[in-house]
């Protein structure tokens, strides 16, 4: 550990002072500088080498978890703590948490629906139990509003939409697109109290497709926690990592993680670590 440490110093400091400092004699580093790698430290160069690639796959996202499922897929036999070890020594880590805004104004007195799901976070099929809520990714131009729609089984992605404007019509085209792309509705719809899926347009089109509201308690963000989770994701993953210029700079970006990168690639820790479409095509 000594000697590691005087190598990875020795461009800055001379080799004798820091073997001085760290009372190791000077010709028993060189003797080990001159020995060939151990076949422990050789596979972990090669292990770290791997690491590397799959966290940069992962669009520097990945902690050890993650990783170490990916390693194991690629037919890597391995140990979880000797990756994270690895990504410690290589200085590998995940982006980094920021705090995101909050869009939600539930201190209202309009309709309410119950909440159905009662923190009861897992549904028997798809398309049983659908989740939405809306966030607002910052441009230098102003605010872009993003409306997004879980499914519940699967944790994919079914329906989204942008705009500038925190109105109505986000959320209606939402659940739209997500109907469309489905080819049905779900029995259930789950959000918050936030005023856009109180109102009557909202409420009817819920109602032509047969769908029951659900919606959680007054500011309890734990009452959706999926829908939290992913948003929390979306932020540390990509949006507190990209400057916008515009608001149509940002739209390409939310769409190609949400459809490419998390729909099909990332490995989701509730689902087994499967990716939310690779689960769902598992469903008999």
């Amino acid at each position: 550990m000594k000697y590691r440490f005087i190598e990875a110093q020795r461009a800055h400091y001379p080799v004798r002072s820091l073997c001085r400092a760290l009372r190791v004699a000077a010709s028993g580093y060189y003797a080990a500088r001159a020995r060939s790698p151990s076949a422990c430290a050789q596979r972990q160069a090669v292990l770290t080498t791997r690491i590397r690639a799959i966290h940069a796959t992962s669009r520097s996202t990945y902690g050890a978890p993650r990783v170490h499922t990916d390693l194991i897929e690629q037919g890597e036999a391995c140990c979880r703590n000797t990756v994270a070890k690895l990504m410690r020594r290589a200085g590998i880590v995940p982006k980094t948490v920021r705090r995101f805004r909050v869009t939600t104004d539930s201190r209202h007195s309009w309709w309410t629906a119950p909440n159905l799901l009662g923190r009861v976070f897992s549904a028997k099929q798809p398309n049983a139990c659908w989740l939405t809520d809306i966030t607002s990714i910052p441009t230098r131009e102003g605010w872009l509003y993003l409306a997004v729609i879980l499914d519940l089984y699967s944790r994919a992605v079914v329906g989204w939409a942008m705009s500038k404007r925190l109105d109505r019509a986000l959320a209606i085209d939402a659940l739209t697109m997500a109907i469309g792309r489905r080819g049905r509705a779900p029995d259930i719809l789950h959000s918050d109290r936030g005023t856009l899926y109180t109102v009557a347009e909202y409420r009817a089109l819920l109602a032509r497709h047969g769908i029951r509201q659900s919606m959680s308690r007054k500011a309890d963000c734990w009452d959706n926690a999926p829908m939290e989770s992913f948003f929390h994701t979306l932020k540390t993953e990509l949006v507190h990592h990209c400057d916008y210029p515009t608001r149509d700079a940002a739209r390409s970006s939310p769409f190609e993680y949400m459809e490419v990168f998390y729909n099909r690639q990332r490995w989701h820790s509730t689902l087994n670590y499967e990716a939310p479409l690779a689960f769902e095509a598992m469903y008999p």
